[in-house]
């Protein structure tokens, strides 16, 4: 992995602060993972001087990583495939704990509150490997982790990925702490073969989530076509950049 340690003046205390507990934190993460480190800078002093110092950015540190895979054709998109095929989420969700500090508060409720969900390294490692482990076996063929929005966003981003939408089971859970919980370690997958639901049920926590198909998203409360989900998404910059009115 690589990284960009973004963060504001580091003579200040409370900066400092921040900035050792995100090298304490990403190393316990690289030796969980065995995820070597091999390059990285810093960007520092990130604060508005017009303000006394006292608008510093959040702490920000960007990470990238690559990894190497043996044989390319043993990999999967986040786009769903086929119409009919099943959709499971590896992982369980955190419940209330999920929403804090999440895209659903902020957005929706303008807050930006609460704790982030906790992470748990060890399951992360499990989830990580058990995807992996079905890619390669051919077990499934769209994969998406569960990050920024939850869920429903991860679902949605397969759904525009493919032309493909979903609909989701009567009995999985639809509330806004499962649809947008932000709960880490979280996997979506898809695929048809008969052999996945034992695969998934020798490994631990799984849900049957729904199916793929039709032009839309379907919970039991709400339906958005993949069109509208589209327009909305792809037409954001243009209508923030003014420049869907100069095209009209």
């Amino acid at each position: 992995m690589t990284n960009c340690l973004n963060f504001g003046n580091p003579q200040r205390p409370e900066i400092m602060a921040q900035f050792v507990g995100c090298l304490e934190g990403m190393a316990e993460a690289c030796r969980a993972l065995d995820f070597p480190i091999v390059s990285g800078n810093v960007s520092l002093y990130n604060e508005s001087k017009a303000t006394g110092g006292g608008s510093a950015i959040l702490p920000t540190p960007a990470i990238g990583g690559v990894g190497l895979l043996q044989d390319w054709s043993k990999s999967a998109t986040i786009a769903f495939k086929n119409a009919g095929d099943a959709i499971y989420l590896i992982g369980a969700p955190d419940g209330q704990n999920a929403l804090g500090q999440s895209l659903w508060l902020r957005e929706l409720h303008g807050r930006e509150d609460g704790a982030p969900p906790h992470v748990d390294l060890g399951r992360e490692r499990e989830h990580g490997e058990l995807v992996r482990n079905l890619i390669a076996a051919g077990l499934v063929n769209a994969v998406h982790d569960v990050s920024d929005g939850g869920i429903l966003l991860a679902l949605a981003e397969m759904a525009l990925a493919s032309g493909i939408g979903c609909k989701l089971n009567s009995h999985a859970p639809q509330d806004a702490s499962f649809m947008f919980g932000e709960t880490q370690g979280l996997y979506l997958v898809a695929g048809n073969s008969d052999k996945l639901p034992g695969r998934l049920a020798a490994a631990g926590e799984f849900l049957e989530l729904g199916i793929a198909g039709g032009n839309r998203i379907e919970g039991s409360t709400f339906s958005i076509s993949l069109g509208d989900l589209r327009a909305a998404h792809e037409g954001f910059f243009p209508r923030l950049m003014g420049a869907d009115a100069a095209l009209a």
